[in-house]
């Protein structure tokens, strides 16, 4: 038999335990399903990017019922640098790193250049990739799509995309590569108009939404 003061401390620490998550579980009355918070990170700062075009459009007309898509700019995110990564990381990459860690899940923009994923993807993914501590993408259910203005949509920047994320231990989506040719063919007036690329990744978001909510639903268990 436990002492009563050991048995107090985990009849507190398991009623904490069960509180944050029903706080972060529950379902509104109803039968309503709770509201999911997506954050969307493009890897072009091209003003007209067609990358950023395609999020956008996501989050406006792509997305389910209860899923809300935040895009998170990475203009202002500087070089990395080791001897910055500390408990006074540059401002823009705190806010990036709180970013990511409140989002329930991730979709990344990328398009490629020279064979590779773009340098501003690849620097964010250093941020957040640090040796110094947990990674936010880490076990984080995400979403790759590259679009590029050749016929192979950005393919090899999704595989070094893919590689960077396997690295991190992303939760990667199990969805066939969301790869976008000629994609400035399929943009009218800063919206993704072609019918059978939004349909593909309109189902994309909707295979990320069930991971999520599957993921969520799951008992966890509490040794005792």
């Amino acid at each position: 038999m436990l002492p009563a003061s050991v048995l107090s401390v985990i009849a507190r620490v398991t009623a904490t335990h069960q509180s944050t998550l029903s706080k972060h579980r529950a379902k509104p009355t109803g039968g309503t399903l709770r509201t999911i918070h997506l954050l969307g990170l493009c890897a072009s700062l091209r003003r007209e990017s067609n990358n950023a075009i395609i999020l956008s459009t996501i989050s406006t007309e792509l997305l389910p019922p209860n899923v809300l898509l935040h895009i998170h700019p990475l203009h202002d995110l500087p070089l990395y640098n080791g001897d910055q990564d500390g408990d006074d990381a540059p401002v823009p990459v705190v806010a990036l790193r709180e970013a990511v860690n409140h989002a329930e899940g991730v979709i990344l923009a990328s398009p490629e250049y020279s064979h590779g994923m773009s340098g501003v993807m690849k620097n964010a993914l250093d941020w957040l990739s640090s040796p110094h501590r947990r990674s936010p993408l880490k076990d984080k259910p995400t979403l790759m799509l590259t679009g590029s203005t050749a016929f192979i949509g950005g393919a090899r920047a999704q595989q070094q995309l893919s590689e960077t994320l396997w690295a991190i231990q992303a939760a990667l989506v199990p969805y066939p590569p969301i790869v976008i040719s000629d994609i400035h063919t399929k943009i009218s007036d800063h919206r993704l108009t072609h019918s059978a690329t939004r349909e593909f990744l309109a189902r994309g978001i909707v295979t990320m939404e069930q991971s999520i909510r599957m993921e969520a639903s799951k008992p966890e268990l509490i040794w005792a």
